[in-house]
């Protein structure tokens, strides 16, 4: 589950396997597509070869979680902490950012630039923009209006 996660946090006591291994599976619910993004193709294989449990401390080193916390309750804050800075920037901000980051994985950076270029141009309001540069400038939190409906009328 945890290669399925935008941001991954963990406690030190967390620990992370290939668990289909040594139950005679290949994992089948997009474990190894989503892990060869995240972490060195040897680690993959280490990990799904042999079934063994890696720490939060060598999950960190690899690049499969961001940060390991002492305990569940700093773990939380540092979640919910950031959980609030995300929700503070504009929607379309980062729905744009989530969905260019996973098309220029697997695209080039060509096609990338053009479809950012694309993004840009077409889905962000100039309400959003106008209010994130008022917010910064006064020093506050931004106060984003509500997008617009989809459709105003039913098909």
């Amino acid at each position: 589950m945890i290669s399925a996660g935008d941001i991954r946090w963990c406690t030190k006591d967390a620990v992370f396997c290939i668990q289909e291994t040594n139950i005679g599976m290949t994992a089948d619910v997009g474990t190894f597509p989503r892990l060869q993004r995240y972490i060195p193709e040897g680690w993959v294989k280490e990990m799904a070869y042999t079934g063994r449990r890696i720490d939060a401390a060598t999950a960190k080193d690899i690049g499969l979680v961001n940060e390991v916390f002492d305990t569940q309750e700093e773990c939380l804050a540092h979640v919910m902490a950031t959980a609030k800075e995300i929700a503070s920037k504009s929607p379309l901000a980062v729905t744009g950012c989530k969905v260019l980051i996973n098309y220029g994985r697997d695209h080039n950076t060509a096609d990338t630039l053009d479809y950012i270029g694309v993004w840009n141009a077409a889905m962000f309001p100039p309400s959003h923009i106008q209010e994130a540069v008022a917010a910064m400038g006064e020093k506050r939190e931004p106060d984003f209006p509500d997008l617009l409906p989809l459709r105003t009328t039913p098909m």
